[in-house]
C-alpha cells in the first residue's frame, strides 16, 4: 500500500468496465490524462477503438459524477 496516498490492494477501489460512445484517438488522450488527473483515480485504460474503458477509482476521493463530467466535456458518451 502505497504511504502517501492509501493507494494499492486494500484501497476500497472502484473498478468500472463499459463501452463509450464518441472517442476519437484525442479524446481518449484527453480523457485518460485528466481522469488520471482527479485525486482518487488510480488507473485508466481506454481502447478508443470500440469504446471499451475500465477505470479504477476510490469513491471515498473522487464522485463518479465528476468521472462522467470529464465524459460528457469531452464529447464521449459512457453506456452504463
Amino acid at each position: 500500500m502505497c504511504k502517501e496516498c492509501g493507494c494499492g490492494e486494500n484501497s476500497g477501489a472502484t473498478r468500472l468496465q463499459f463501452t463509450a460512445d464518441g472517442y476519437t484517438a484525442d479524446s481518449a488522450k484527453t480523457v485518460e490524462k485528466t481522469l488520471l488527473g482527479l485525486a482518487g483515480v488510480l488507473y485508466v485504460h481506454i481502447h478508443a477503438h470500440d469504446g471499451e474503458t475500465t477505470i479504477d477509482y476510490n469513491p471515498a476521493k473522487t464522485r463518479l459524477t465528476e468521472i462522467l463530467g470529464v465524459f460528457s466535456k469531452n464529447g464521449v458518451e459512457p453506456q452504463i
